[in-house]
Parts: C-alpha cells; structure tokens; sequence
C-alpha cells in the first residue's frame, strides 16, 4: 500500500534520479549487494577511470546494476546493513514499478513543499507535476544524507530548513562507465 511504499523509498527519495535508478535495479538482487559492498570498501581510493579499470580488470561477477553502485560505496553499505529492506525495495520495484516511482514523488513533493529539497551546488531541482532532481555538474553525482523522519515532515518554528540535507564527497562518473549504464543521456 501507498504509506508503506513511502516508508520503503523514503531514504532515497531525494537521491539524483540516475542514481535511483541504478539502486532499483540493483536492489532486484539483494545476494549479491554485500560482496559487492566489501569489494567497493577494500577500493574505496578508487576512483574515476582507474575504479572502471580495476572493476573490468577483476571480471566482477555481479549483475552490471549492482556494478554500477561501486563508485558509491556508502549506498552499497547502506543497503548490505540492511537486507530486508534491500530486498524489499527490489521486489516492491519488480512487482509494482509504477507504485514505487509515485511514492518517490510523494516524497519528494513533500521535501520540496516544506522547503527542505531546492536547488543548491550539488543538484538541480526541477519541480513540477513530477519533480526531476540531477547532478548540478553532468557526471558528477553527490550522495545526500537527511533524516526522513525531518524532511519529510512540516519543519519546527525557528528549524532552519537549509540544514537538513547535506551532502559527502562527490564522485565522477564519465565515459568510462557507460558498460554499467552510466551516461549523459
């Protein structure tokens, strides 16, 4: 149902829609995500082309989705940490993909109509009927971290909204990972 879909995509609802993407499709295999999220760990002074080539060079064996999250180590984590809900949120994506995409926009709706989910340096916000968040600098994508139980929520008197996402380190994702489904299109 609609509230527990919410619940379900609430922590990566405000997460950039090509990065989205690539956690629905891996998270339609849960098995493979915490060797996955070991192998990203032991390479995390990877990156760019150089993690492309370690990630080619070592004919990883998982599904190309679950490959694609590797520049992303804390996703992968979060997922491993989590099984349950990983495999929640697959099988929700597999059986109910139209479902699971409006429960992202309620969110986001909501986020954005308590001012939390604006425009800054890391992403563009795009509102409309369907609200579109994208890196601010093509192939370059920052993970954000909030609270749900704060963004999604009418903000305190006197709370200054601003703070409530935040972002890491940002990673760059170029040509050299288009096997994984990474593009500029």
């Amino acid at each position: 149902p609609p509230p527990e879909l919410d619940r379900l995509v609430a922590r990566i609802a405000l997460y950039p829609d090509p990065l989205i993407a690539q956690i629905m499709a891996a998270a339609t295999f849960p098995e493979q995500i915490p060797e996955a999220a070991r192998w990203a760990d032991e390479h995390h002074y990877l990156t760019g082309d150089a993690l492309a080539v370690a990630i080619q060079g070592d004919h990883l064996p998982w599904d190309p989705s679950v490959q694609a999250l590797l520049p992303f180590p804390a996703v992968l984590e979060t997922m491993a940490s989590d099984p349950a809900w990983t495999g929640e949120l697959g099988n929700a994506f597999l059986a109910q993909q139209p479902e699971v995409m409006d429960a992202i926009q309620r969110e986001r709706h909501k986020a954005y109509d308590y001012g939390y989910l604006r425009s800054n340096a890391q992403i563009v916000v795009n509102p409309g009927p369907y609200i579109e968040i994208l890196p601010a600098r093509p192939g370059f994508y920052y993970v954000p971290y909030y609270d749900p139980l704060i963004v999604f929520a009418p903000p305190r008197p006197g709370f200054f909204v601003g703070g409530a996402i935040r972002f890491g380190f940002g990673f760059s994702i170029g040509a050299a990972f288009a096997p994984w489904g990474w593009g500029y299109n």
